[in-house]
């Protein structure tokens, strides 16, 4: 007996050494984990003329420059009268910028610098926007394309996605150029005109035409992460999170086929049953959740800046990583940044009550993390349904997760500051994009990578990205226009 109480002591004194040693281990890896923010004194706030640029944005709203698959061609007239719009609204920047039209209704703009050794750099926005939800005009608080500036907001579609950075990025141009200013290297401002249907004319085309140049670009910043505020939890600050990385796009087509017949005498396979069979597969065994790459680079450079609980577990995701994902896999935004995800999108077969189709098809698309291929895909999808009567095709637009950019660069360095330049209150940190945007096109022409929007955004505003009610604020847009001036005096000063 004496023996076992002395067993049970031993035990006990090395668990409570060992919950010292671990406690002493988390504790280190906190306080040895310190901020990563840069140091940067906050810049006098450029005198905008909020309301006149309010104003020229609700305008460009009003150009239903909607983009269709079906229909390529139909917003041709809306995108001319825009490009007259943005001629007749910018022309100090038009005096000092070549002008070109790519695919008949891109538009590529050359502020040429004055140090030809400079590698120039290329900011990109698009034209076309996705149209309103049939029905849904009735729930718009001001009608979509009217362009209503009221209550300290511009209202309609496009106000976000994209008009807001093109026209915010020519706004300061425009300052500048009446301002005398001369870039030191030449600036691209490139803008596609159908990003929302994967920029195939547009953004690849203009791509296209730098490279037939020999134009090898230091960086392009388009579209991209937002400065989120109360969306992290244990983050007391808004966070701007720059898109270093970008999830790649594989949508596959499933084919089953079957014997057709009499609804009244079924095989055991049918081709709606090998369906169904195979997509409740997919969804219960979607790719694993994963933080790496970018994901991890920013959960590290948070880390520091998070409080209580949350701070301890970032800093010690050797050991928290799985309570990490289970908590991330909750909700389907933040699950799409440590999964490839799964979605399925198209369901056709059949087309009378009693008669068994010869066929099923359907549609599902994959938003791809660093790391994972099409390819790589394509087997998860064979090996999770396996049936080799079900065809398995992948989409012509697909394509792989471009290149990650780094942060030990100095551009990185030079857009964080800028950030925190014009926006001081908040905390900057590398992010992954799970959107896809016209940026990708330009991977072969530019050594880094940057997308970024200037926009404030809570969990309400990022409901209306593509939905009702889609407004910018006046405030906000003041500041857009303010942080591309200071980035073209930073990065082409």
């Amino acid at each position: 007996m004496r023996r076992l109480i002395e067993i049970i002591r031993n035990v006990f004194l090395v668990l409570i050494a060992a919950a010292v040693v671990l406690a002493a281990v988390l504790a280190f890896n906190v306080v040895g984990h310190g901020s990563r923010q840069l140091q940067v004194a906050a810049v006098p706030k450029a005198q905008v003329d909020a309301q006149g640029a309010a104003g020229r944005l609700a305008e460009a709203i009003r150009f239903r420059t909607i983009s269709s698959y079906e229909k390529p061609e139909q917003h041709a007239d809306a995108l001319r009268d825009m490009h007259a719009h943005i001629e007749k609204s910018f022309p100090a920047f038009h005096a000092a910028a070549k002008r070109e039209l790519v695919a008949e209704l891109s538009l590529l703009y050359t502020w040429e610098g004055s140090d030809p050794k400079a590698q120039p750099i290329a900011l990109l926005a698009h034209q076309d926007v996705v149209p309103v939800a049939p029905g849904t005009d009735k729930d718009w608080q001001h009608p979509p394309y009217d362009g209503v500036v009221a209550d300290g907001f511009i209202w309609g579609r496009g106000s976000w996605d994209d008009k807001g950075n093109l026209y915010s990025m020519l706004e300061a141009a425009e300052a500048l150029a009446k301002a005398g200013f001369k870039p030191k290297r030449t600036i691209y401002f490139a803008f596609g005109h159908d990003e929302e249907i994967a920029g195939l004319r547009g953004a690849k085309n203009i791509a296209g035409l730098l490279a037939s140049r020999g134009v090898k670009l230091d960086f392009v910043i388009d579209e991209g992460l937002l400065i989120t505020d109360g969306l992290l939890k244990g983050l007391d600050r808004p966070a701007a999170l720059i898109g270093l990385a970008e999830k790649g796009y594989a949508t596959l087509a499933l084919h089953a086929e079957a014997t057709p017949g009499h609804s009244s005498m079924p095989p055991r396979d049918t081709a709606i049953g090998m369906m169904a069979a195979a997509l409740a597969r997919l969804e219960d065994h979607r790719l694993p959740l994963q933080i790496r790459g970018t994901v991890a680079e920013m959960f590290d450079t948070l880390a520091p800046e998070m409080r209580g609980v949350n701070r301890v577990a970032l800093s010690n995701l050797w050991l928290f990583k799985p309570l990490l994902l289970r908590e991330l896999a909750k909700t389907g935004p933040t699950e799409a940044a440590v999964r490839t995800t799964t979605a399925l999108t198209i369901f056709n077969a059949g087309d009378k009550d009693n008669v068994l189709p010869g066929h099923a098809d359907a549609t599902v698309n994959f938003r791809l993390l660093p790391g994972d291929t099409q390819a790589s895909v394509t087997e998860h999808v064979r090996e999770t349904i396996r049936n080799e009567r079900i065809a398995i095709k992948p989409f012509p637009g697909n394509f792989d997760p471009p290149a990650a950019t780094g942060t030990a660069n100095p551009s990185y360095r030079m857009l964080n500051r800028t950030i925190r330049e014009i926006f001081p209150d908040v905390i900057v940190a590398p992010g992954l994009m799970v959107g896809a945007t016209d940026s990708r096109h330009y991977a072969g022409v530019a050594d880094k990578i940057f997308r970024f929007s200037p926009v404030r955004a809570n969990g309400e505003d990022l409901k209306r990205f593509h939905g009702t009610n889609e407004r910018l604020s006046i405030e906000g847009y003041a500041d857009m226009i303010r942080f591309y001036r200071r980035l073209l005096e930073n990065a082409a000063g």
